[in-house]
This record gives C-alpha cells, structure tokens and sequence, in this order.
C-alpha cells in the first residue's frame, strides 16, 4: 500500500472530524453566502439566497438578538455593514448547531476523505477566483485610480484613514502592478501540484490585504480576513511538516492530498474538461468585465468636458465686483470638474457647494444646479480662451453673475511633478 493510500485508510480521531464538520458547513455557507463575483459563471444562481436573507436577518436581529440598526442597508460598497455581522452570526450558530446534529447522527463514521477533498476544491476555486478578480483590477489600475482633483486639493488632515490609503495605492502604477501580480498568482490554487506555492502566495496577499483593511479603517475586514483563515485552512494538513523543514531544517516530503477515483475513463476526461472550460470561461468573463469597467471607470475612463481645476481670478454678481475676502461665504475661489455630470465648488471660506453639471457644446452653454436643499440654480455662457483661461457669465436665478478663472496646471502639484530618482543625496520628505 502506498504512503498516501495508507495515509487515507487511518481513521480520523474525534477531534478532526468535529472541527471538520465544523468548517464544511461554515466555510460552505460562506462561500455560498458571500460570492462576491468570485463564481461569476453562477453569480445568478448564487444571489437567490442572499435575496430570501434580506427578510430573514433583519428579524433574527430584531427578535433573537435584539441588535437594531437600518434594516433597509446590506451589503454596499462595505462589506462590514451590521447586516454583515449579524449574517455572520447566523453562520456561526448555523454551523454549530449543524455540527452538533451531524456529530451525534454520523458518529460512527471513521473518515471525511472524500468530503474534505471537495470542500477544499471548493475553497480553492473561491479563493482563486477572488484574488484572480481582485488582482487584475490591481494590474489594470481600476480598483485605485490616480489622485482625483478633489484629492490634491483637499487638506491632508482632512482625509479619512481609508481615502489616506487609497491615494497612497493609487499614486503609484508599480506598486499596484506588483500588487496584482501577486494576487493573481493565486491562480496556481487551481492546479494540484502548485496548490501549496498557491496557498503561500495567497497568505501573503491576503494578509497584506487584511492589515491594510484593519488599520485604514476599509470596511472589507470580513472578507479579508475570510481570505487568510481559507489560506491557513488549505495549509493545515502541512503545518507540522511546514515547521519541521522551515524551523528545523529537516528534509520533509509533503503528503499527497487525497482525490476521488474514475473508475472509467470517460468519467475522468469529463471531469478535467468540465474544470478546464469553467476555469477558462471564468477568466474571460473577468476580463471582459474588468476591460469594459476601465472604459468607464479608473485612471483610463474618458475625462469630462473642461476637466480640471479653475482658479477665480475676478467675479461679478449683480455687476459688482467681490473682493477675494477669506470669510467670503458668496464669492468662489476655485472650480473643480472631476467626473462627468458634476462640478464643485469652493467658496473663499472653504466651504463646498457641489453642482450637477449640463454642458451644450453647440450653443456654449452650461447650466449649474446646486444639489443642496436651496436648489440654486446658474444659467451660464463659457468662453474658452487659450489654453488656461475660462470665463463663465449669465444668470444666477435671476441675479448677473460673471466669473473668470486660469486653469492649474496639474504638474504644479508636488505628489505629481516629483516623479522617480535613483539618487536622492537627502531625504525629499515633505
């Protein structure tokens, strides 16, 4: 008999399968619960019971756990929102509970080879296929644009932990290069005979990622640190070994991870066709998702008509000029269009009026319409003259106003203009 069949055929003790039955149901409803766009060939299929959960863990969490907060928010852009908590939660007591049951009612069974073969299938497949998403939209520069305007002007003090850590990621196109690259390795988790180098690249990755997430304050905490323990998980068999080669120096050989037998030919070649063609449609769903968002979103979307930062240099409202005071709350300082359809405005107090924004190219017009209560509203003329200089006038409800800026130059920016030196004789800390 060889090793591994050897290793197979022992029974596990009682501690093993208890933590096993433990983390088949709770590593499963996770994956299922949180698909996150890891398995976008099933994404439909997979939203069905995250939708019947919308009702249910907002009672559980009014009635069972009497934890109340808006039951009317799930999952966003934060994947730490207390709808996430308590589902959660939910797993947790779900996958005691369960462990429980199946404990008393499977106890004389001697082994979960087979089981754990798939279970860990399926954590590789997840694990992959997220970091695989994950990654490229690092390599591509999608998931941290460059510095937006309103980034470079806005006081350094004033961003929060995670926007810190977003302009710090997105400043520079290496740094994420070797970021994506590295999560996208994770893609070796696919394959048997690189799953261990697969699972060490994931730890690394995830766990950058999990700190990053834990001390900027970014709301994808659950599911970085999902992404470690599912690493550690593909990793636990070879613990003892790992320590004794990497502690001890002693020459150590892996153990062969159990797979399911075919006993005819046929069965087997459709197996590895199956895997192969959802692996392969997998990565061109990505790709042609990640490159159709980079035509609209990130550093590489379009730039919106008269994108840039403009500097009052005189204003007029009711043909009276207004002087440059710091504690002006009506006379503007800059103008600031980022993205398309928007426009903001700072006024000489600093403080910030945002404007939804309609551009007719033909006619020279713009109209300006506050988005605050007050609904103000610009009917405006624009004039470009030159390369930097702007000129807006016409009516503000029903008061004149004109407005003339100079445009900045972006390379006036320090962050911008300093660019790489291989020699630096002194710190440039600034």
């Amino acid at each position: 008999m060889s090793e591994n069949a050897l290793q197979t055929s022992l029974p596990w003790n009682i501690y093993k399968k208890v933590s096993f039955r433990f983390f088949f149901l709770l590593l499963s409803l996770f994956i299922i619960l949180n698909n996150n766009g890891a398995f976008m060939v099933l994404s439909g299929v997979l939203q069905l019971p995250g939708l019947l959960l919308h009702d249910f863990i907002p009672w559980f969490s009014k009635h069972i756990i009497h934890y109340t907060y808006d039951f009317s928010i799930h999952t966003n852009g934060s994947g730490d929102t207390s709808y996430d908590w308590v589902l959660l939660l939910v797993m947790f007591f779900v996958s005691v509970i369960g462990c429980i049951i199946w404990s008393v009612l499977d106890r004389k069974r001697k082994s979960y080879n087979a089981a754990y073969y798939w279970l860990v299938v399926l954590v590789r497949f997840y694990l992959a296929l997220t970091l695989l998403l994950y990654g490229a939209v690092k390599v591509i520069k999608l998931q941290f644009p460059d510095p937006s305007l309103n980034r470079l002007l806005q006081p350094f003090g004033d961003a929060s932990p995670m926007g810190l850590a977003w302009t710090f990621l997105g400043f520079s196109k290496g740094y994420n290069l070797f970021m994506g690259i590295v999560e996208v390795s994770a893609v070796l988790l696919l394959f048997r005979r690189t799953v261990i180098v697969g699972a060490f690249l994931s730890l690394a990755a995830t766990a950058h990622v999990m700190s990053m997430n834990y001390f900027f304050d970014v709301p994808v905490k659950l599911l970085s640190t999902a992404l470690v323990v599912m690493s550690l998980f593909i990793l636990a068999p070879h613990f003892l070994k790992l320590y004794r080669f990497f502690i001890k120096y002693e020459s150590q050989q892996l153990d062969q991870m159990y797979r399911p037998t075919f006993k005819k030919r046929w069965l087997y070649i459709s197996a590895y066709s199956l895997k192969y063609l959802y692996i392969t449609a997998s990565v061109i769903l990505l790709l042609y998702s990640l490159l159709q968002q980079r035509k609209t979103y990130g550093s590489a979307a379009p730039k919106p008509f008269l994108y840039g930062i403009y500097n009052v240099e005189n204003m007029k409202l009711k043909g009276a000029v207004l002087p440059p005071l710091t504690t002006d709350s009506t006379r503007w300082k800059q103008m600031i269009i980022s993205y398309e359809g928007y426009a903001k405005v700072k006024k000489m107090n600093d403080s910030i009026v945002n404007f939804t924004t309609v551009f007719n190219q033909k006619k020279k017009e713009l109209v300006l319409k506050s988005t605050a209560k007050d609904s103000l509203k610009y009917v405006l003329n624009y004039n470009l003259i030159g390369k930097d200089q702007l000129v807006i006038s016409g009516l503000r409800n029903k008061d004149s106003v004109s407005v003339s800026f100079k445009k900045k130059d972006l390379k006036d920016f320090r962050l911008i203009n300093r660019g790489f030196h291989w020699v630096n004789e002194y710190p440039y800390n600034r």
